[in-house]
């Protein structure tokens, strides 16, 4: 059924807001997480992202028009359907318009809902609320602030990073003020709209707000003033935060990032204009190769920063002693439990096997990589092969519905990548259309970015298949739990060198176990083993991978 997309509302101040761009046009197919378009509030302009999937139907405010918020926005729904009463003013679900704590694609949107009370806050203040920065979000933990009480606020100035289930992301203000009040400390997690802070003029007293304040942007009427409030004047006069860069991170906005990846851009060469040297769209648009910046010494840093934590002494432990350490679950490894527990709970798994031989193979890689500037793994043969399976064999690329079996006939490929705090699971979106060398760029540049955690959440959305390899540690056979939403996931394993049998004699060869793990729900035995017979048949002769 079709979906109405209003315009949100994506600031408390915001009553109408204006397209500036639109990333989508009438027949583009819409994943959840795409980036729809731009909407150009009171506040900022901000990146609209879909909560739905299917096909945009009809775009109802064209790029430059100005609307109030919940006007018809788009409407999406099936290729092809009829939506002439909608927009005759039938009625039709509504799509999930983000509020104030709504996400936009990446981590910049601020719950920024003035708290409702018995009686007016003071003129100016501001409640801030734990944002939601992904579609699956429910809570977050506050990683670091980058602003402390009585600093100085502006727009657009990163407050804090904020750890998801996802990835642990920027979080800027879209109010200007003094900051008040911090509500979640480092390291705290709390439930999404819980209060993050206020923000307000310096010296207003907002003694009570706090402790009135509950979930959902509404307090209750002030309580007598605090100490602490009155003594924000002399706070203030502090000197405001700078975002510390000699970790290595690149400051830039959500929009700056996305036009860089769409260029292939490398962030750390772009010098930014904004706050605290924050890289914005007309940064990326007017780079050029000349204009890159000379290498600075914050490069190295996080090699030191490994160095570092690598020296880090050990816990002498004394013999015949019991010793535990107690190490506090971060928000990522919740969900991994979480999301797992409910998939291998859930999904009725089976698996199948089957062994490849890999001597063709390492004969084509070894040609292809002689090209100078060519760099492709066994890992990317194997997510190409694939990918070409997965349009042959469409079953496997498919999503459970309790109505419904959902047949995805794009490809897009879930490479999980092990980090520090866990695992996540980045997406190579039409991985058929893209060629080995592309899938060894993307694969590289995502798991980069991943352990460093500088995916956005978009890039970790939408896949319809997954590859997992462990035969970099030497595992030669291994079962995974499948990523949900997908029906299946592919484990593969190391080359091993060993005796196979050739034309009767026994020789020489190499070979990989490929374990395809199932939903049983959407995949017969049958139909996985003739995919796996498909992927054998691409990864044992790459040549036909060309054809």
């Amino acid at each position: 059924m079709a979906i109405k997309v209003t315009m949100p509302r994506l600031s408390d101040t915001m009553t109408e807001g204006t397209v500036a761009t639109w990333l989508k046009k009438v027949g583009d197919k819409v994943s959840e997480g795409d980036i729809l378009a731009e909407i150009e509030t009171d506040k900022a302009t901000m990146e609209f992202e879909s909560f739905n999937e299917g096909t945009l139907l009809h775009i109802g405010i064209q790029a430059g028009e100005t609307a109030p918020v919940d006007s018809l926005l788009a409407i999406i729904g099936k290729e092809g359907e009829d939506i002439s009463a909608l927009l005759a003013g039938g009625d039709a679900p509504a799509a999930e318009a983000p509020k104030a704590d709504a996400p936009a694609a990446e981590a910049k949107t601020e719950t920024a809902a003035p708290a409702k009370a018995a009686t007016e806050l003071p003129k100016g203040v501001v409640v801030v609320t734990m944002p939601r920065l992904s579609d699956t979000m429910t809570e977050g933990t506050v990683a670091t602030w980058l602003k402390k009480v009585g600093d100085t606020v502006a727009e657009g100035d990163i407050l804090a990073e904020i750890e998801t289930d996802k990835a642990t992301m920027e979080f800027e203000s879209f109010n200007a003020g003094t900051l008040l009040y911090i509500g979640i400390q480092e390291g705290s997690t709390a439930p999404v709209d819980s209060l993050l802070a206020i923000i307000g003029p310096a010296g207003t007293d907002i003694s009570g707000i706090a402790d009135n304040f509950t979930a959902g942007g509404t307090a209750t009427a002030s309580a007598p003033a605090a100490e602490e409030t009155k003594a924000a004047p002399a706070a203030e006069k502090a000197p405001e935060a700078v975002a510390d860069n000699s970790n290595g991170r690149v400051l830039a906005s959500p929009l700056a990032k996305k036009i860089a990846s769409d260029k292939g851009i490398q962030l750390s060469q772009v010098k930014g204009s904004g706050e605290n040297g924050r890289i914005v769209k007309s940064d990326i648009e007017n780079f050029t190769p000349s204009a890159q910046a000379a290498p600075s010494s914050n490069t190295s840093a996080p090699a030191a920063k490994g160095e570092e934590k690598a020296a880090a002494p050990k816990v002498f432990v004394p013999a015949g002693e019991v010793y535990t350490e107690e190490i506090k679950n971060s928000q990522m490894r919740k969900i991994i439990a979480k999301r797992l527990s409910e998939s291998l709970f859930t999904a009725p798994h089976y698996n199948l096997v089957i062994e490849v031989s890999m001597d063709e193979a390492m004969q084509a890689r070894a040609a292809i990589n002689s090209v100078p500037d060519t760099k492709v793994s066994f890992n990317d043969m194997v997510i190409k092969a694939c990918a070409l399976a997965l349009k042959k064999h469409p079953k496997i690329n498919s999503t459970w519905k309790e109505d419904a079996i959902i047949i995805n006939h794009h490809v897009n490929i879930g490479v999980a990548v092990a980090v520090e705090d866990g695992l996540v699971v980045p997406v190579l979106k039409f991985t058929d259309a893209m060629s080995l060398s592309q899938i060894g760029g993307s694969v590289r540049d995502l798991a980069g970015r991943a352990k460093n955690k500088k995916l956005g959440p978009q890039e970790m959305e939408g896949s319809t298949f997954t590859v997992s390899n462990l035969g970099m540690f030497g595992i030669t056979e291994f079962n995974s739990i499948i990523n949900q939403p997908n029906s299946a996931i592919l484990s593969v394993g190391a080359i091993v060198e060993k005796p196979v049998v050739k034309n009767g004699q026994i020789v020489v060869g190499n070979t990989m176990m490929l374990s395809l793990a199932c939903d049983h729900r959407t995949i017969d035995g049958a139909t996985g083993a003739q995919f796996l017979q498909t992927l054998k048949q691409y990864i044992e002769s790459p040549v036909t991978m060309l054809a």
